[in-house]
């Protein structure tokens, strides 16, 4: 069997892809309101929240989207340690939402000394974070931010980018006081692209009713009615996916999630050990992905020429990203992906690197 080696998309079983197949209905059905609101209950299961959980049809860039715009009525501090960091920050300048950019060298990540600083230099009522940086293989120290910045700001709004985490690292919402926490179909979840999911607390949905211009694809104000009155979506959604979704979160729930975080972190130390013995982690001791590794090139390597051996057997890594594209490369182990599945592909690699 194929298996992708990326930060995402990954692979999907083949049931899961085969559930797609199912008839169409039309979303204004009672067919379309069951299955839908079948899916919430899990859903809160999977993101350990009793508040609502929104299903959108968008990738996670939609979601960041949403949080900015529906949760920041002053300015907001948007912590940066890599490439999609970045990202969330110019989404929120392209919504013109008053942000200020608090950057940790890449590599390193966001510290809670960091962010109380910063705190402590201006009025914010929101702080958003991206939990795992997919370019750089670093896993922020979520948990602990949130704790000094309440502690600090108990009013303020704390925004968190699980994209490629959620699903595969112990990431609890309401005990960690997570406002709203984002993710997307095609990484932990290993789901076809195209569905983004947001749990959203009442602080969150509070605050969206006192913003005045919220947009309307991303409105929670909007979401929540339909949710609540209709068990749907105010614009159409993607129902197809709706189905692999409703097979693969019966699938996950049924592994059981400590299994799924044990089996990524045993997936992350296979690959950790392998890289420092072959090369070097990009990421900071302390602070390493759980699903992805970002492996710092420490000795001249033909990217391509390697992915080209490891195609044969119907295996892909991933390139490096962004500024760091040149000195390193990133293995992804999320979702789908087996412990052997790791001994299969760093096998093949040292193969090819051994020449």
């Amino acid at each position: 069997m194929a298996h992708l080696f990326i930060p995402g998309p990954t692979d999907v079983a083949p049931e899961i892809l085969a559930a797609q197949n199912r008839p169409m209905i039309g979303h204004r059905s009672q067919a379309f309101y069951d299955l839908f609101g079948g899916l919430q209950p899990r859903l809160k299961q999977l993101f350990q929240t009793g508040h609502r959980v929104y299903i959108s049809a968008s990738s996670g860039s939609g979601l960041q989207e949403a949080a900015v715009r529906n949760c920041v009525s002053q300015r907001l501090l948007m912590c940066v340690c890599g490439a999609f960091g970045e990202r969330w920050y110019e989404v929120a300048l392209a919504n013109s939402v008053p942000t200020d950019r608090l950057d940790a060298e890449w590599g390193q990540p966001n510290t809670p000394e960091q962010v109380e600083a910063a705190l402590a230099r201006a009025d914010y009522d929101a702080l958003a974070i991206v939990h795992n940086e997919t370019s750089t293989g670093v896993e922020n120290p979520v948990e602990v931010i949130i704790q000094r910045a309440r502690a600090a700001n108990p009013d303020l709004m704390i925004l968190v980018d699980a994209v490629s985490s959620l699903g595969g690292v112990d990431i609890p919402a309401d005990d960690w006081g997570i406002d709203v926490l984002l993710t997307s179909s095609q990484k932990c979840l290993a789901l076809p692209p195209g569905l983004a999911f947001a749990s959203v607390s009442d602080r969150a949905l509070q605050r969206a009713h006192s913003i005045p211009v919220r947009g309307w694809y991303f409105d929670f104000v909007q979401l929540e009615k339909y949710l609540v009155e209709k068990q749907s979506t105010p614009a159409t959604p993607a129902i197809s996916l709706l189905y692999a979704l409703d097979q693969q979160l019966d699938r996950i729930l049924a592994e059981g999630l400590p299994a799924r975080f044990a089996r990524h972190q045993a997936m992350a130390e296979q690959v950790g050990s392998w890289a420092r013995q072959r090369f070097d982690l990009f990421a900071a001791e302390g602070y390493r992905s759980k699903t992805v590794t970002t492996v710092r090139k420490t000795q001249p390597i033909d990217f391509k020429a390697l992915n080209a051996e490891l195609a044969k057997d119907g295996m892909t890594i991933a390139d490096g990203y962004g500024r760091i594209k040149a000195e390193s490369f990133r293995i992804g182990h999320m979702g789908e992906i087996q412990p052997v599945d790791i001994d299969l592909l760093l096998a093949a690699i040292d193969t090819f690197l051994d020449g």
